[in-house]
């Protein structure tokens, strides 16, 4: 399975309608829960965190929502008000079918912008949110300051012809590291901890009690399935192109990506072997994707960041944190 495919995979485990799982469990996270009507009948989650100056607005990749930067968008407040957004048909947010994934999807990350009056935010993006940012960028690029693609400037985002499409990247297969035990779930720490383990980096625990319920002893429960998934899918196919990006954008690519910690430990060599022939050959079609985009918006910044997970702003989050700094101090 592809690393997106795994990532989205993880990501459409999480619940269709949020709860504390625990009545004793509180979100450490220091942020404020509001919603947002976007549409007839639909709120979506919206995470404040704060801050002074223009606003950052966050997005979460493939199913995520906004408590998966829990931990992240805390560090972005010093010289910004930090607001996340949890896309229609996951966790909190509301959901209704529509025909045009990519449209509505954008039309929502506007609505939430009048709603909260965010004058020229910059969009940060993580994955298959590209394509949100893209399509907001593409339709009303004076509404906008900067955009900010993590491991996001796929075909999706991007597409000139010149890189590489998603279908290839999906058609390359990974090896996978082995399923939670017993003992991971016996609590949402414990699983956090097997992500850790797995992954050398770990989810945020809110982020982690929308994927799973939670026994009433507090163990992890039953997954949970989210209704947007088929929303999400039908915008990995990428039925929009987008062929310039009229605003100031950074671009953080993780070349070559990192499978976790589990595969650089593993002492199968046949494990090692599928994995650095794996990623022998994403590492080749990121690299293409890379060059169509410096090639294609010469007014880019592109950062590659080696042996980054998917997730780079929770694998390398001190060099995120730094590229994304240095752009935004750039910004008028």
């Amino acid at each position: 399975m592809p690393w997106l495919a795994r990532a989205i995979l993880f990501a459409l485990l999480v619940a269709p309608l949020y709860a504390q799982s625990s009545a004793a469990w509180k979100d450490p996270s220091p942020h404020v829960i509001r919603f947002v009507s976007v549409d007839k009948n639909i709120r979506l989650e919206v995470l404040d965190w704060g801050g002074s100056g223009r606003p950052i607005v966050l997005l979460a990749g493939g199913g995520n929502t906004a408590h998966v930067f829990d931990d992240f968008a805390p560090k972005l407040r010093a010289h910004h008000h930090v607001y996340a957004i949890t896309r229609r048909g996951f966790g909190a947010s509301g959901y209704s079918a529509i025909p045009n994934g990519t449209d509505r999807l954008g039309e929502d990350v506007l609505a939430v912008m009048d709603s909260l009056q965010l004058n020229r935010p910059i969009l940060v993006g993580h994955s298959i949110a590209g394509a949100e940012l893209s399509w907001v960028a593409s339709n009303y690029p004076n509404r906008l300051a900067g955009l900010i693609y993590l491991d996001a400037g796929y075909s999706y985002a991007f597409d000139n012809g010149k890189g590489s499409d998603i279908k290839e990247m999906q058609e390359l297969h990974a090896p996978q590291p082995p399923q939670p035990g017993p003992g991971d779930l016996a609590s949402f720490g414990s699983l956090k901890k097997y992500y850790e383990r797995v992954d050398g980096f770990g989810f945020p625990e809110a982020e982690l009690r929308q994927q799973r319920e939670s026994t009433p002893e507090g163990a992890v429960g039953k997954q949970r399935n989210p209704p947007g998934g088929p929303m999400l899918m039908a915008l990995i196919m990428g039925a929009t192109k987008y062929t310039s990006i009229p605003v100031p954008s950074l671009f953080i690519f993780a070349n070559p990506h990192s499978l976790g910690t589990w595969v650089d430990e593993n002492t199968d060599s046949s494990v090692r072997t599928e994995a650095k022939d794996y990623s022998t050959a994403l590492g080749l079609l990121t690299e293409r994707q890379e060059n169509s985009v410096k090639e294609g918006i010469p007014t880019a910044q592109v950062i590659t960041i080696a042996r980054a997970n998917h997730y780079v702003y929770l694998s390398d989050e001190p060099d995120v944190l730094r590229d994304i700094n240095a752009f935004l101090a750039r910004l008028h």
